[in-house]
């Protein structure tokens, strides 16, 4: 491989972290994905995961993914476009569009593709994408692919949207796409304000609902139920590996819109289909959330409960009001070292640190799921604070 080999094996700030003893990823979990998992043989309380309403291990959905595979097999051995759309697709792409209440919806094997695919396409060469800058990766993934002219936005900044609209020419295609709720601060977008501003400039809105089903909007629907402004966003995009259990994501709009996309995303004709068990299990879980609403109203009031202890211990939580809860470090070495000190102590957490995030901002993700009980809450708390206050991140 010659040069190219030599550039890479430059490549070694995993291994310092190594070295230093405080690496935190690609931790092998050696059980199911609940409150508690099992980490080199020993019991630890899970908070780093995103399935807000805890259904992975949900009976309903396990027997739904197992029947699937046993009527159409392991896998469908082709894309959507030829070979491998199943009527189980074709039944939850309508109980999709049911949910978010659109014409139509489409799904994808990853929500990564939903947003590489739809973002890269619908805006053309004189065309603009305007984008939050914190929207997730996948999104600006698909605008690096676009031919569309790319304005990003200070974060939740409506000022600073109005600014860049503005620059736009009212004769081309003008779309918004924003996260619903963002994915590592908590915060959610500010729809009703970014509403007002498409229908003054002439825009289209697109939000990712990654991290909002299942927690926001009537029966888990979404930001746009959320504010009652479902028939004012274009496009809502969806994933299945949050709240729904599963992997894969979709996207929902007017039918001649699916109709163009569903002909025309590169995302979606050249990858295989989703898993006939993974399609199963979303539907199972859609529908355990509708029918067990007190799920969403637990989700909600164990966030209340950990948001109030992590404020009264003294951490900075930014703008959260979800079940995603930033606690600021504001030092990458402190971030990693603290994630390694509470999953020693039996707690399991993300640390958010440079690149993803600039030094001054580096957090450690804590997220919480339907599941959680008042106890495990409590307990987080008070092992997080501990191990804070220990390492002179809390006074």
């Amino acid at each position: 491989m010659g040069i190219l080999r030599d550039k890479l094996s430059d490549y070694d700030a995993p291994q310092k972290a190594m070295q230093a003893g405080v690496y935190p990823y690609f931790r092998a979990i050696e059980s199911e994905q609940d409150t508690v998992v099992i980490i080199n043989g020993k019991k630890v309380l899970m908070f780093g995961s995103n399935s807000y309403l805890g259904l992975t291990c949900h009976p309903k959905v396990k027997a739904a993914a197992k029947a699937a595979i046993d009527k159409y097999g392991t896998g469908c051995a082709g894309s959507r476009f030829l070979n491998g759309t199943l009527d189980i697709h074709i039944e939850l792409e309508n109980k999709l569009a049911q949910l978010v209440n659109k014409d139509a919806a489409l799904c994808y094997s990853t929500g990564f593709q939903v947003n590489l695919g739809v973002v890269s396409l619908l805006a053309g060469r004189h065309d603009y994408l305007l984008l939050d800058e914190l929207d997730h990766a996948s999104i600006i993934e698909g605008s690096r692919l676009s031919f569309s002219k790319v304005l990003k936005f200070a974060h939740n900044d409506m000022g600073a949207l109005r600014n860049k609209l503005k620059l736009c020419h009212k004769d081309s295609i003008k779309l918004i796409v924003v996260d619903g709720v963002f994915s590592m601060e908590g915060d959610i977008i500010n729809l009703p304000e970014v509403v007002k501003l498409a229908e003054h400039y002439g825009a289209s809105i697109m939000v990712d609902d990654a991290h909002s089903l299942g927690v926001l909007g009537k029966n888990g629907s979404g930001t746009a139920s959320h504010f009652g402004l479902t028939d004012k966003v274009d496009l809502i995009m969806g994933t299945f590996s949050k709240s729904f259990a599963s992997l894969g994501g979709f996207i929902a709009s007017d039918k001649e819109v699916i109709n163009y996309i569903k002909h025309n995303s590169r995302s979606l004709i050249f990858s295989a289909s989703m898993t006939p068990a993974s399609a199963a299990a979303v539907l199972a879980s859609i529908e355990i959330m509708e029918n067990e609403p007190e799920r969403i109203k637990h989700l909600w009031d164990m966030t209340a409960l950990a948001l109030n202890g992590f404020k009264s211990a003294g951490f900075d939580t930014g703008k959260s009001e979800t079940p995603i809860i930033p606690l600021f470090i504001r030092d990458d070495i402190k971030a990693l070292q603290l994630t390694q000190n509470l999953l020693a102590d039996g707690i399991f957490v993300n640390p958010v640190v440079s690149p993803g995030v600039p030094k001054e901002d580096s957090l450690i993700r804590y997220s919480l799921m339907a599941t959680h009980t008042k106890e495990q809450v409590e307990t987080s708390i008070e092992k997080i604070t501990k191990a804070a206050k220990a390492m002179g991140i809390l006074k």
